[in-house]
């Protein structure tokens, strides 16, 4: 009996796990023609190693407007790469002030 009890436990933990998953799935974002032109002219001109993809280096060397574009048609923010520039002028003031005293 107890065999039976842990077996159903364990299909339902995995129902419950695999309608989870699939709420959690967003829907893919179709881009129009012109989106799609704008993308191929970003990675054009920021792809330097022309693997038709831009790694984090190749988005860090982007203009502003050109990441606000970027992210944009992609999805993909730089949250992390203006995380860390808040933090690097944190550390700027944090050091003005160490030094003055």
């Amino acid at each position: 009996m107890k065999k039976l009890l842990v077996v159903l436990l364990g299909f339902a933990c995995a129902l419950a796990l695999t309608v989870n998953a699939a709420e959690g799935k967003k829907e893919k974002k179709t881009l129009t023609s012109d989106e799609k032109k704008e993308l191929k002219e970003l990675k054009d001109k920021y792809d330097t190693n022309k693997d038709g993809k831009l790694d984090k280096d190749e988005r860090a060397k982007m203009s502003k407007e050109d990441k606000e574009k970027y992210g944009k048609l992609t999805g993909h923010s730089d949250s992390k790469d203006s995380k860390d520039s808040k933090d690097s002028s944190k550390d700027k003031k944090d050091d003005s002030k160490t030094s003055t005293k």
